[in-house]
């Protein structure tokens, strides 16, 4: 077991470093190709730092473990609704730009319940994988549009902007530099290598761990698995609300919650389609848009996420994670 949890660790710590690489090259390639820095940032940066999330959940769906694809999903979801934004809000009150939280926050709640309507009737099939990624270009060329036109930040924006802040790197880079070129495309090819041996290592472990404790997969994806592809996220909103900047803290966890599902989601369905875990259908997924839904009503009624709000937000992840562990 101590091999095992050995194993995880790796794997979690491979997806990190993977998922730097992968998107420091795919950056530098993308400005060298003639992007404009607003277009790497929205589609590069932000799908890009999902890479972790979507190598766990596409090699479990391949490995038939549906339990930690979906409950990686959902638990992710529901560690940024819950866990995240709360710690966020207990260091730092977040105030809420109204038209961010009421157009991204439905986005992210809508996802949720196309989940729950999909657990009831195709699963999440190839038809449903090629929903959810037509959706997520809608969002991206209407967010694009907007920030474009400069109108009011959008998620996915203020998601790049979050993880700027805690790399550097990933700024322009106005001179071209046939010799950063190269070097972006071996960073780009060695992340998709190194993110596909942790998530590979992360799955086998994470389905060893299941087996050696009795527990369904699920179990062990929305906990461990969803908790640790989640560290990044809860590292670029700490610091976002460290440093008073409350906006980028709540687009942060909005946007990774629409990227999750959409992004995620689609193209695990596309890959390996399979049902979604009645578990996960009739529980799980009511407490994400439960989760969502409190979290969009505190923000709207107060115009802010206190620390009291932030706690209870806390306090119910705790709860949720002690209830799936005792039941299971």
């Amino acid at each position: 077991m101590f091999l095992t949890a050995l194993l995880l660790a790796a794997g979690f710590v491979l997806l990190l470093i993977g998922g730097e690489l992968l998107v420091r090259g795919a950056s530098r390639l993308a400005e060298e190709l003639g992007m404009s820095p607003m277009l790497v940032g929205l589609v590069v940066v932000g799908l890009g730092t999902s890479t972790p999330e979507l190598a766990a959940s596409v090699q479990a769906a391949i490995a038939g473990s549906p339990g930690i694809a979906v409950g990686n999903i959902v638990g992710s979801n529901l560690a940024n609704t819950l866990l995240i934004l709360g710690t966020a809000a207990l260091i730092s009150p977040i105030f809420v730009q109204k038209s961010v939280l009421w157009r991204d926050g439905m986005v992210g709640l809508a996802g949720a319940g196309l989940m729950l309507v999909l657990g009831h009737s195709l699963g999440l099939d190839r038809l449903a994988g090629a929903g959810f990624l037509a959706i997520l270009l809608a969002y991206l060329v209407f967010a694009y549009r907007q920030e474009s036109q400069g109108q009011k930040a959008n998620a996915a924006g203020l998601r790049t902007a979050a993880v700027e802040h805690t790399d550097p790197g990933l700024h322009g880079h106005p001179q071209k530099d046939h010799k950063g070129i190269w070097k972006a495309a071996i960073f780009f090819l060695v992340g998709i290598g190194v993110i596909v041996a942790g998530g590979s290592i992360l799955v086998n472990a994470a389905i060893d761990i299941a087996e050696s404790f009795g527990v369904s997969d699920a179990v062990i994806g929305l906990t461990i698995v969803a908790a640790g592809t989640s560290a990044p996220e809860l590292a670029t909103t700490v610091i976002a609300a460290i440093r008073k900047e409350s906006d980028i803290a709540l687009g942060n966890v909005l946007g990774s919650n629409i990227y999750n599902i959409f992004f995620i989601g689609g193209v695990t369905g596309l890959v390996a389609p399979g049902p979604i875990p009645g578990g996960i259908i009739e529980f799980d997924l009511w407490v994400l848009a439960t989760a969502a839904s409190v979290a969009v009503i505190f923000a709207w009624t107060g115009g802010r996420l206190g620390r009291r709000e932030g706690g209870i937000l806390l306090a119910a992840y705790l709860a949720f994670i002690a209830y799936t562990v005792a039941a299971a």
